[in-house]
């Protein structure tokens, strides 16, 4: 346990106190036992009001409304524990309890900002540098991570038996940014630190995605598969990784078996898990695979999902899965639903819905009706915020292949390698998607000629 958890739990009964040094070490390997180890603290210490407040962020990082309740039920427990307790709160407890009421009134920047603040006071504080750090990946802002990684190394114990999850943050963050060869040797060395370490095992399979490095990402997680064996979903994503390198290097049997075996072997409606499978389909069907009815089961949860709004990257997610199965009643209501949201503009989503959830989903909607031409406008204007939305340059690329292919069937040979290069450059390198496309316009500008 580190020196502020033992601080933290202070006075709790010691299995309490164990249990909260095993939770957060959970969290910040992506642990499937976080939620079990955070129900036995509060079983046992009620009036631990952090525990409440964090257990409040938890579900809110889930990204699903309906969790909006039980995490207000959270907030009015943090609240109530420290009124019992009779002691003036913590600067910890105060930022993690301002945190979870921003992010209930629908802003997720004002509490990072909020933990942000605290860590300039504690930059040691891995709980809440990890709580930052998991805000601002939902909000897309690697500017942020970054900032806020790099000061957290400096002042890092570098004898904390948990600084290797420090370093994993800092790897993806410095990945994010384009710092690739930094990023590699800090994923590298905190998986040197802390073999459980699944985010930073993750951010050095991004840089191989990123630089076009296909073997060499295969390789790396074939290596490791123990690393994230003891995840959560988040093992899934893993996982969907794994299918791009596979698919990068045109083996789509392999890509298949990874969706029906590993990704998509538990069909649960988390938004994460909906998102590695929708993307991925949609990354097969433009390399000209048939998926079969696999955009079914997906198609029926996202259409529980078209209302209410609650995460943009989740929505847009949704709206592939509806277009992929056919369903365009659902997929227009959750497009009039984004425009509504984008009109309103009082909430962190809504603005990220005006500025590129809606304009990426009228693209997506152009393509769904064949549309090329109007898909790939509406596409590449969405590009420039797409960020806004969140997730990962590799999660987001998605959208960067629709637009490509919606210039290519819309005949925009010119306008789709000027696509084709600002992708590589965004990236850092061509990859095999690149390759394949460029040789598709070569081959119809030759078809054109041809004709001629």
């Amino acid at each position: 346990m580190s020196e502020i958890e033992a601080a933290s739990t202070a006075g709790l009964p010691p299995e309490a106190a164990e249990d909260w040094a095993d939770c957060v070490r959970a969290f910040l390997a992506h642990g499937r036992e976080t939620p079990a180890h955070l129900d036995r603290v509060l079983k046992a210490a009620p009036d631990f009001a952090l525990a409440h407040a964090v257990k409040g962020l938890f579900l809110l990082l889930l990204g699903r409304s309906e969790l909006r309740a039980p995490a207000t039920e959270a907030l009015a427990g943090a609240d109530a524990a420290a009124a019992r307790c009779s002691q003036p709160a913590a600067a910890r407890l105060s930022a993690v309890r301002f945190a979870l009421a921003s992010y209930i009134a629908g802003r997720p920047s004002v509490a990072a900002t909020r933990l942000a603040a605290y860590l300039q006071e504690a930059p040691r504080d891995l709980l809440i540098f990890k709580l930052d750090h998991a805000i601002r990946f939902v909000l897309g802002d690697r500017r942020g991570m970054l900032g806020q990684s790099a000061p957290a190394i400096i002042a890092a114990d570098g004898a904390d038996p948990w600084h290797g999850y420090l370093l994993g943050c800092h790897a993806f963050a410095l990945e994010e940014n384009g710092h690739y060869r930094e990023a590699e040797e800090a994923g590298r060395a905190g998986l040197d630190r802390v073999d459980d370490d699944a985010w930073g095992l993750h951010a050095v399979a991004h840089v191989f995605d990123m630089t076009g490095q296909a073997e060499h990402g295969l390789a790396w997680l074939e290596a490791r598969r123990g690393a994230w064996q003891h995840c959560n979903n988040f093992g899934g994503h893993v996982w969907w990784h794994l299918a791009l390198f596979h698919l990068d290097r045109g083996d789509l049997d392999a890509v298949f078996a990874l969706y029906d075996e590993k990704i998509r072997v538990e069909r649960t409606d988390d938004y994460r898990d909906i998102s590695n499978a929708a993307s991925l389909l949609s990354r097969l069907e433009i390399e000209g695979a048939n998926v079969g009815d696999r955009w079914e089961e997906l198609a029926d949860l996202a259409e529980a999902r078209v209302e209410p709004g609650c995460v943009v990257f989740a929505d847009l997610h949704y709206l592939l899965a509806l277009n992929g199965a056919g369903r365009r009643e659902a997929g227009d209501r959750m497009v009039a639903r984004l425009a509504e949201d984008a009109a309103r503009a009082d909430h962190d989503m809504h603005e990220v819905a005006a500025v590129a959830g809606l304009p990426c989903a009228t693209g997506l909607a152009a393509f769904r009706c064949g549309q090329y031409g109007l898909a790939f406008e509406h596409l590449r204007a969405a590009r420039p915020a797409l960020s806004r939305i969140g997730g990962s340059h590799a999660q987001r690329d998605v959208f960067s292949r629709l637009t490509i292919e919606a210039g290519l069937r819309a005949g925009r040979w010119a306008e789709t390698e000027d696509e084709l290069r600002a992708r590589a450059t965004r990236r850092g390198a061509e990859d095999g998607f690149t390759a394949r496309r460029r040789a598709a316009v070569a081959r119809a500008r030759a078809a054109e000629i041809a004709a001629e």
